[in-house]
């Protein structure tokens, strides 16, 4: 996980060796400067802070990056098989100033999934209720694999929300996609709810219910490059990362095909 030594990133850092104490998992802590000479003095931050975390039980590699955290991050965790990124978003202030849409910036040159992470601690549990926004994209069904996989190592209870669509031929793509869910999470013994949200505004739709729900994760596709209109695709995407309740959001990438196994998530 990326650490820019803000409570931020020490807030995302709990979430991610709460995950990886799970899972049984390394956590890779990365740093990214702009210059060499600021190498020494980042390792002796990120050492400080595997020394604080040393009884929790996880190994922490701390590492050190020259470059950009717009490519470098992505970058270290394909070269280092990482499954997922943990990462702090916060206002102007910080550490290139991570703010909600450069972290989408981030997110979008990864292949590797993100839980995007704002001051909500984790809880003792974990992730006990994920909530799930499922429309009509074809490619919102990618994320199911994920959220099923992290569902089954927290013992989830997976709650479906959609748009309640007027349109016939947007409602029988939605209602599509509600038989995969149902068949999909009952293959796998997850618990799951389904529920119909107001089409319109149905990011805050989703955001409410996650409120209502005491949810501890909200799973969304990042759609933004795929998007017909980018800049609404965005506004979405952005909304969610930075929304105002602070639940942390997993965020997955499209790709061609769905995520395969993978030796975190299998």
């Amino acid at each position: 996980m990326p650490h820019d030594f803000t409570s931020v990133a020490n807030c995302a850092l709990s979430h991610a060796l709460k995950t990886a104490k799970i899972v049984d998992a390394d956590v890779y802590l990365l740093h990214v400067v702009s210059k060499e000479k600021a190498i020494r003095e980042a390792e002796e931050k990120l050492g400080q802070i595997a020394e604080e975390h040393k009884g929790e039980g996880v190994t922490i590699l701390p590492a050190v990056r020259v470059g950009n955290i717009f490519e470098d991050i992505g970058d270290f965790a394909a070269e280092h098989h990482a499954q997922l990124i943990f990462m702090g978003t916060h206002g102007a202030h910080g550490w290139q100033h991570v703010t909600g849409s450069h972290a989408l910036k981030v997110v979008t040159h990864s292949s590797v999934p993100f839980v995007i992470v704002q001051e909500k601690e984790v809880k003792d549990t974990g992730y006990d209720d994920i909530v799930v926004p499922l429309d009509f994209n074809k490619e919102t069904k990618q994320k199911l694999v994920l959220v099923a996989n992290m569902a089954t190592y927290f013992n989830s209870r997976v709650h479906v929300v959609i748009p309640d669509e007027t349109d016939e031929f947007l409602r029988n793509k939605v209602l599509g996609n509600i038989q995969f869910a149902k068949k999909f999470f009952s293959e796998r013994d997850i618990e799951l709810t389904i529920t119909l949200a107001p089409s319109s505004g149905f990011d805050k739709e989703v955001v409410k219910y996650a409120v209502k729900n005491d949810a501890d994760l909200i799973a969304i596709m990042n759609l933004q490059k795929n998007s017909f209109l980018g800049i609404l695709g965005a506004n979405y995407e952005q909304y969610m990362i930075t929304n105002d309740a602070q639940i942390p959001v997993l965020m997955v990438n499209p790709i061609e095909s769905a995520y395969g196994q993978s030796v975190l998530f299998s």
